[in-house]
């Protein structure tokens, strides 16, 4: 039962419905309010009204019915068009368990005004969530490779943490060589005209991304170049390229090099260690391996989540919306740099690179649609939770990484969606893992390097 507005339980009244295939997970509704409904509610509504309205001249609840209708029509005529709207549309759903995604599209040819008599019908497509069977979940086969950190995995930390802490110093009486870092102006041509430019670029002389576009062997071409001297290179732009005039064409890079620097990997001193908050060499060692075996615990969870994620997928037959595929492209890249996020990288790195997360993103879209919806019902079939304190970890270890107060990156992932991204992939680690708990295991040596090659 329903009240009306003056508080009357009222029976619920059945709003006729028509549902269609309209594509691949979505469904085309049609809804009719009746004509005696839209009167009734009509007459609801200026029968309250005329009891609060201040006309001029006559008392609260004391105007005529004619004068009241006359000066309040448009306004109580477009109240009652959207409260039965709402009240339809709602009932439409939950009677016939669709799952909606997003938001209903009404189109734009349909006036969704109430007639003058009459009913009023109209039209609506909505994306729904996909109806699909999981497998059989128990027994999955797993394989979970065999990693041990040695001394080489520790010396190699070490010589990244000596390249973390190195300086910068300046380069004279020689060319560019790999691994120098570049202070450059970059303009941008495509068919005989300069399309952009970035005055003193800064990147290192390796494959790697100018001014949006990958440049795989950037060390070689540019390799002997001396400040005050120019290079071009040629690249072609990618067919998704976000810039649609340069997307298929040539582009050349003008790169007018006008700094070299390299980087002095930093001494291990008495200086470098106290500086890091150990006594000596071998505490440090020590620290390095043991943050190698986590790094190496994490991987290793991973690696066995990928393979239960393929076995779904492999699994699982379902038509996915036809018309998400770019929300959930920008999902992806949302997602892309979200992992990196986590990983500590500076959020101006992020965003430099950004072309370079969306590259193959609709693919990937495709992919992480049906995982996100497999991986959704399978959170759902085993009741995964994450609860506030889970999250607010995440949250806190990141902060940490990058130096803000935990609320502070709190609220900044939640203005842009960062922090949904980190709570649906703790719930979907969790369903994988529970996945894990009844899997058959077999434990893997990992392919030695030259065994890989082959």
């Amino acid at each position: 039962m329903a009240e009306n507005q003056t508080g009357v339980a009222e029976a619920e009244f059945t709003y006729p419905v028509q549902i269609e295939e309209a594509g691949p997970g979505t469904k085309k509704v049609t809804i009719e309010i009746p004509a005696e409904r839209i009167t009734t509610k009509l007459e609801e509504n200026f029968k309250e009204l005329r009891q609060k309205a201040a006309i001029p001249g006559f008392r609260a609840g004391h105007a005529p019915r004619k004068l009241v209708e006359k000066k309040f029509a448009t306004d109580v005529r477009e109240d009652v068009r959207r409260a039965l709207v709402s009240e339809s549309y709602q009932q439409a759903i939950q009677k016939n368990n669709l799952k909606v995604l997003g938001e209903p599209d009404f189109g734009t040819e349909q006036k969704l005004e109430l007639p003058e008599s009459g009913s009023l019908k109209f039209s609506f497509e909505v994306e729904i969530a996909p109806e699909f069977t999981l497998p059989e979940l128990t027994g999955v086969a797993v394989k979970r490779p065999k990693v041990e950190v040695t001394d080489e995995h520790r010396d190699q930390a070490m010589a990244n943490l000596r390249q973390q802490q190195g300086t910068l110093v300046p380069v004279e009486n020689r060319g560019l060589e790999a691994k120098d870092y570049i202070t450059a102006d970059v303009s941008v041509k495509c068919e005989g005209k300069e399309v952009g430019a970035q005055k003193d670029a800064m990147f290192v002389l390796a494959a790697g991304r100018i001014a949006g576009l990958f440049v795989e062997d950037m060390d070689k071409q540019l390799a002997g170049l001396k400040p005050g001297e120019s290079k071009t290179i040629t690249v072609k732009a990618p067919a998704d390229f976000g810039n649609a005039d340069l997307a298929g064409k040539d582009v050349e890079l003008v790169i007018a090099l006008k700094d070299i620097k390299k980087l002095e990997p930093a001494e291990i001193n008495e200086e470098f260690l106290t500086n890091l908050g150990f006594k000596d060499e071998a505490e440090l060692r020590e620290a390095l391996g043991e943050q190698l075996q986590i790094r190496v615990k994490n991987d290793v969870a991973q690696a066995m989540r990928d393979q239960v994620s393929k076995f779904l997928f492999d699994s699982v037959v379902l038509d996915l919306p036809t018309k998400m595929s770019q929300r959930q492209t920008q999902r992806v890249v949302q997602r892309r740099a979200t992992d990196l996020m986590s990983r500590g990288v500076p959020q101006a790195q992020i965003e430099a690179n950004i072309e370079k997360l969306k590259t193959g993103a609709e693919e990937a879209a495709v992919r992480e649609l049906k995982m996100y919806f497999i991986l959704e019902r399978l959170s759902e079939q085993l009741e995964i939770e994450v609860d506030e304190a889970e999250l607010n970890g995440q949250v806190a270890m990141m902060a940490a990484q990058y130096g803000e107060r935990p609320e502070k990156m709190k609220q900044q992932l939640s203005k842009d969606g960062t922090l949904a991204n980190m709570y649906l992939k703790l719930r979907e680690n969790r369903a994988l893992d529970k996945v894990i708990e009844s899997a058959k295991i077999e434990d893997v040596d990992l392919p030695k390097p030259e065994e890989a090659k082959a």
